[in-house]
């Protein structure tokens, strides 16, 4: 018997109902997607990242010089800047170098620091702080930064580029990550890339047991680890991507996903190459329980620094980091420079001492390097931590770069005599 529709006057009113409100529903919903496509047009500068980089023999992968880069994450910043001539996004370092005190700043996205324009790093606050209330000292401050490295890769910084400066004071700033930067095995396992061929300095260990530096490798894409196929893409997923081709506001609501539900896509490749690297006899015996790590390093650390039971890959990656910092004591020495580490507030991000900081308040006053503790001065300014860094992003924005001003300009404030040019 074929199906029958209802033909009652009652009946089709509530289809009538339903159709009016379905297509209510979907009317709405493109005015939506209209007005959120036309704000993104109107009040942002572009959706596509540009990260011009190349490599540099000696020192590893730099930005390009003197190129534009658009740095975004399509929820709390748009920046346009311009790398200077060496490679970094810093005004002009000038040459020969300056008189007075020059600060040279070293460190990785922190310093970096893509997210802000260059009139709000914290080198430029800091010059310009220095300038109204130690102007005596004729202070100058440039910055040396890359996305992603630890104090091992950033030596070459200091040898290539810094030291042309002559500083009076070399100012490194320390974040978590860069005791997993410091490991090229745990480099390796976020990157994908073969440890023995990173285009970065790296620390290596000698036959008979030493630490040396290991220069960058020059043919490095020649050399990955097997990579997990991606995981398939849900319907949702084909919709967001097809739609961010053509839409700004699809790909913020992409963004905003993402940073709601991060994927775990990460993890099964970190799992992948950590497994990979396990079947060589070089690194068996440090990633034996990596099966075990969560990969969330900074937070996985500090648990194991609390319990006192450290992994063998993090172990030897501590001894890497605090091997990095001697080389940098070792170059201020020499050169006649003052030397302090910057602590990023992310290493006290709770309000309470982690067992991470303390490692390093530790390692640092074993090697007779003074540490300031960013979140100590937030927090003796009755700031918030939170109010240092971006909402979706946990790096500094530009009330984070004022209070790593702040900080490291009250440390020079009570040691001004790093200032003072060496004996003849």
């Amino acid at each position: 018997m074929p199906f029958l529709i209802p033909s009652s006057p009652r009946f089709r009113r509530t289809l009538r109902l339903a159709a009016w409100n379905a297509l209510l529903i979907i009317a709405g919903l493109a005015l939506i997607a209209l007005g959120g496509e036309a704000y993104f047009r109107v009040t942002k500068p572009y959706m596509e990242k540009s990260l011009p980089q190349e490599f540099v023999p000696g020192v590893g992968i730099l930005l390009r010089p003197n190129a534009e880069v658009r740095a975004t994450n399509l929820l709390d910043y748009w920046t346009v800047s311009r790398t200077n001539s060496l490679g970094f996004l810093d005004r002009e370092p000038p040459a020969p170098a300056p008189a007075g005190c020059p600060v040279a700043i070293i460190g990785d996205s922190f310093v970096d620091a893509r997210q802000v324009p260059i009139a709000d790093k914290f080198q430029v606050r800091l010059e310009e702080m220095a300038a109204i209330q130690l102007p005596h000292l004729n202070l100058t401050a440039f910055a040396f930064g890359k996305a992603g490295s630890g104090q091992a890769e950033q030596l070459p910084y200091y040898d290539h580029y810094a030291r042309q400066l002559r500083p009076r004071l070399l100012a490194l700033v320390f974040v978590g990550n860069d005791v997993w930067n410091n490991h090229p095995v745990l480099r390796s396992i976020r990157s994908g890339r073969d440890p023995r061929h990173l285009p970065s300095s790296s620390v290596t260990r000698r036959p008979d047991g030493t630490l040396a530096l290991r220069p960058p490798v020059p043919d490095f894409q020649q050399f990955h680890l097997p990579s997990p196929p991606p995981p398939p893409e849900s319907w949702a997923d084909r919709v967001l991507d097809q739609a961010g081709r053509i839409s700004w506001f699809a790909r913020w609501l992409e963004a905003k996903r993402d940073a709601l539900y991060p994927s775990e896509h990460w993890r099964t490749a970190r799992s992948a190459y950590a497994a990979a690297l396990r079947q060589h006899p070089e690194y068996a015996a440090i990633l034996e329980d990596a099966d075990n790590l969560s990969w969330r390093m900074e937070r996985d650390l500090s648990d194991q620094l609390a319990d006192g039971d450290l992994s063998p890959i993090y172990a030897e990656a501590l001894k890497y980091t605090a091997f990095a910092l001697a080389q940098f004591r070792e170059r201020a020495a020499r050169d006649g420079a003052g030397l302090v580490i910057l602590a990023s507030h992310h290493l006290k991000k709770s309000g309470g001492t982690t067992h991470l900081f303390d490692w390093l308040r530790e390692t640092a006053a074993a090697q007779g390097i003074p540490v300031i503790d960013q979140s100590d001065y937030i927090l003796r300014q009755g700031g918030r931590l939170a109010d240092a860094h971006w909402r979706h992003y946990d790096h500094w924005n530009a009330q984070g770069h004022q209070w790593a001003a702040e900080a490291l300009l009250e440390w020079i404030r009570e040691n001004q005599e790093i200032c003072r040019p060496p004996p003849p």
